[in-house]
């Protein structure tokens, strides 16, 4: 490990060990990174029946979920490439990438150029770890976790107004307008980044498994594309069963060059128990979280006259309500899980965070059909999501040595992309059964159905992070990357 001028800045800083306008302006800036992750996924959810037509296809999932699937693919490989040559480095790169990317979209004359544009632009998506372990490698002990939180959760409250934003560019042009501020965006964010951070100092000494990050990014890609297009496009569709079938044998190939290789793209050999156990507390945790949210939408698109027994459509613009406050509960979450866990350790954080998904997740079962209770717990959601995802990069940067955070970190990234998919497809599935014959939607015994089995995956998850707090001793010089 050797020092060069950005060493330097960083333990300037360090000596104060506290809050500085620069690291103020550094937040700002991987705020503004982080904020691209939601143009590439939200902004095109807005204009999906306009690209359907535009592009000829009822198949307007893959329109979507490929920015999506291509993030946990990239995000391997991102991981093991910041190690080796530098966050900042890297994560422009990704913002680059993103951004042209968004630019392919925007020309597309066909849906196969659109799909690779959309793929290009998951670099972006799978980038997000990488504003994580730069804090936590350049920022002071006592406001690194809080930055961290500040950070990722920190584009929540940009995304509240950003879905307005859209929809009055997207009226006044046409679908192709979020793919300009898109790729904007993505620009600014890496000159910015280049421009305004130095270079994290800490870089491993090791060699680019390239095959191992192909064989397992197109191995995940192939996993999570049947799964979470199975059940529009049919399990059974030939299509799809041949990329699982591509994808299964692919990860099975990556085990055994991971097994065989000195320096993997992921060393399988280096999973401890407090890493994987922290893994599943992030994939169920942040999963029955997405999965809930969208259940949320569901009953507040439901009109009460409908009889189903859970509907708040047109109580007091619920719908907005109801997807307002998880944004803002999370970006609480998040702060609050960082400030907090720098202090009794984000283990705890990451316990505590689980606990009250179970409990919003119980005051839920019991209020789907009033409005204030339910969005109460929608707002308690969202700070169980950030509370999930601040602790879990925390944690993850805590366990291994500076040198193998990118790719620690990166399999969190991965893990939240398949516990979103996983517990979605579970939930649709749950729904789709107990829809009630000549209705649009399920029944209340459905609905609640739904909840409970998100509620058993908080409960496993609750019980595995109650089980890492008590196993990890937490103090201020636990924390490996300081």
């Amino acid at each position: 490990m050797t020092q060069n001028p950005a060493s330097a800045i960083r333990l300037n800083e360090r000596e104060h060990d506290g809050w500085s306008g620069r690291l103020v302006w550094w937040v700002a800036i991987l705020i503004v990174a982080n904020t691209l992750v939601d143009t590439v996924i939200v902004a095109p959810l807005l204009v999906l029946p306009q690209m359907a037509e535009f592009f000829g296809t009822d198949q307007s999932a893959w329109l979507n979920a490929s920015a999506v699937l291509a993030g946990a693919m990239w995000a391997p490989l991102l991981g093991k490439s910041a190690d080796i040559y530098g966050k900042r480095r890297v994560l422009v790169l990704a913002l680059l990438a993103g951004g042209v990317g968004a630019l392919i979209c925007l020309v597309a004359p066909n849906i196969g150029i659109f799909l690779l544009g959309r793929v290009i632009q998951g670099t972006a998506v799978g980038s997000v770890f990488i504003t994580v372990v730069y804090i936590r490698q350049m920022f002071p002990t006592r406001v690194g976790m809080t930055s961290v939180g500040i950070v990722t959760s920190g584009s929540a409250i940009l995304g509240i107004a950003s879905p307005f934003l859209f929809e009055a560019v997207v009226k006044a042009f046409d679908f192709r307008a979020v793919f300009v501020v898109s790729a904007t965006l993505a620009f600014v964010a890496a000159i910015s980044v280049r421009v305004f951070l130095p270079e994290s100092p800490v870089h491993a000494r090791s060699r680019l498994d390239v095959l191992g990050a192909i064989l397992l990014g197109l191995g995940l890609a192939g996993v999570l594309a049947y799964i979470s297009l199975g059940p529009t496009a049919g399990w059974t569709n030939a299509g799809l069963v041949v990329i699982l079938l591509i994808g299964v044998t692919l990860l099975t190939a990556w085990v055994f060059s991971a097994l065989r290789t000195p320096q993997p793209v992921v060393d399988l050999r280096r999973l401890t128990r407090p890493m994987v156990a922290m893994l599943l507390v992030v994939v169920l945790g942040t999963g029955a979280y997405q999965a809930l949210l969208q259940l949320m939408g569901l009953i507040g698109q439901t009109p009460p006259e409908a009889g189903l027994g859970y509907g708040l459509a047109g109580e007091s613009s619920s719908l907005g309500f109801m997807f307002a406050l998880p944004a803002l509960g999370a970006a609480i979450g998040g702060i609050f899980a960082g400030w907090l866990g720098a202090r009794i350790g984000p283990a705890r954080t990451l316990a505590g965070g689980a606990f009250i998904g179970l409990g919003s997740g119980f005051g839920l079962l019991l209020s789907t059909g009033s409005f204030l209770p339910a969005a109460i717990c929608a707002g308690l959601l969202g700070l169980t999501a950030g509370a999930l995802v601040t602790s879990g990069f925390n944690l993850a940067t805590t366990l291994v040595p500076e040198e193998r955070q990118g790719v620690v970190a990166s399999l969190v990234q991965v893990m939240l992309g398949v516990g979103s998919v996983v517990m979605n497809i579970v939930g649709g599935s749950i729904l789709s059964a107990t829809t009630i014959p000549d209705s649009s939607g399920p029944s209340a015994a459905g609905v609640n159905m739904y909840i409970i089995v998100m509620l058993g995956a908080f409960a496993v998850a609750t019980a595995i992070a109650v089980g890492l707090s008590r196993h990890i001793r937490w103090t201020t010089r636990t924390d490996s990357s300081h």
